[in-house]
């Protein structure tokens, strides 16, 4: 008898809630491990969720050598980079604000694709949808205000996070969406590729001294009624299921629904970040923030909408020169 059949709907609610409280199990993580040991340990426990999918579904890692060359670059701002990034930032803010850094995703994407992906079609919400994004960091960060305004440091970590998605998709759109045979053969590759990247970066931080620690496996509790344990399957759930199950999950709504049904729990992750921030760690969050955060999150969605416009117009214009 096989097994029932989850409904992508499902899954999508699935992802919105689980990637939305991503940045909670991180904040949750850093009670006793470093940023480098969380961005580690998420990747290497969901290469290796997602590794075995590959493999019990008989697919087969990329075989080009300038695939994995792709692969390299595309592991490092899609996972490498924006996980140590997320991390390295909630040391000095809220997983409440992350999450609102992990908005501007689709704003640096679309300004990236505008500027680099030849044939790609402006339209008036994509241009609004930027504009609004940008006025929406400018309130979050408060330039005006001295005491209330988040650390800079730390929500610009966040940000450029945010915008390494950005780079990482652009990249695999001009390079190695050639040598994506379906499946899960790109993303495990990906995974693997990071690990590979941030085993050597964490075994260099931790030979430099690596703030004290006696393995780079090794963890330290930050706050005296923080638990290593619960840190520990903090970060292995959020590499198992967040980063593991996640890929898989969805490609199949990508496969149901559209990649714009797909990709639009994007818009949603923040909001749950946010809540759970609030709801669960008891974090603050100002109104200016919240004023900033409403500007990002209609931005992306006038994005979307632009998305939309520029695949009907590419699809009439294909149309038009094979009837021509």
């Amino acid at each position: 008898m096989s097994a029932p059949r989850i409904p992508w709907q499902l899954k999508w609610i699935g992802l919105v809630l689980i990637w939305g409280s991503s940045f909670l199990l991180m904040k949750v993580g850093l009670d006793a491990l470093a940023p480098l040991q969380i961005s580690t340990l998420r990747v290497l426990s969901g290469a290796l969720v997602v590794v075995t999918l590959l493999h019990l579904g008989r697919g087969r890692l990329p075989s080009q050598r300038r695939a994995w060359l792709h692969l390299q670059v595309v592991g490092f701002f899609l996972c490498t980079a924006p996980f140590t990034l997320f991390a390295l930032g909630e040391t000095r803010v809220s997983s409440a604000l992350a999450g609102i850094g992990n908005a501007v995703t689709p704003i640096a994407t679309v300004v990236l694709t505008m500027l680099f992906v030849r044939d790609e079609h402006y339209s008036l919400p994509r241009l609004l949808g930027v504009v609004l994004g940008f006025l929406g960091v400018v309130v979050i960060m408060q330039p005006w205000a001295v005491h209330e305004r988040p650390d800079l440091l730390g929500f610009g970590m966040t940000l450029a996070a945010g915008m390494s998605y950005g780079v990482g998709w652009t990249w695999h759109r001009l390079h190695l969406k050639r040598y994506d045979p379906g499946g899960l053969s790109i993303p495990a590759g990906q995974l693997v590729s990071a690990s590979g990247q941030l085993v050597l970066l964490l075994t260099v931080w931790w030979a430099l001294g690596g703030s004290g620690l006696a393995a780079p496996w090794s963890a330290r509790l930050v706050r005296p009624e923080g638990s290593a344990t619960w840190s520990l399957l903090a970060v292995l759930v959020l590499g198992a299921v967040g980063t593991g199950w996640a890929f898989t999950a969805q490609f199949d709504v990508v496969r149901a629904a559209g990649a714009t049904v797909g990709t639009s729990v994007t818009y949603l992750i923040p909001v749950v970040s946010v809540l759970l921030g609030v709801l669960v760690l008891g974090e603050h969050v100002t109104a200016w923030t919240l004023v900033g955060f409403a500007f990002v999150l209609a931005g992306a969605l006038l994005i979307g909408l632009g998305n939309r416009w520029a695949t009907a117009y590419g699809a009439r214009r294909g149309a038009g020169r094979t009837i021509g």
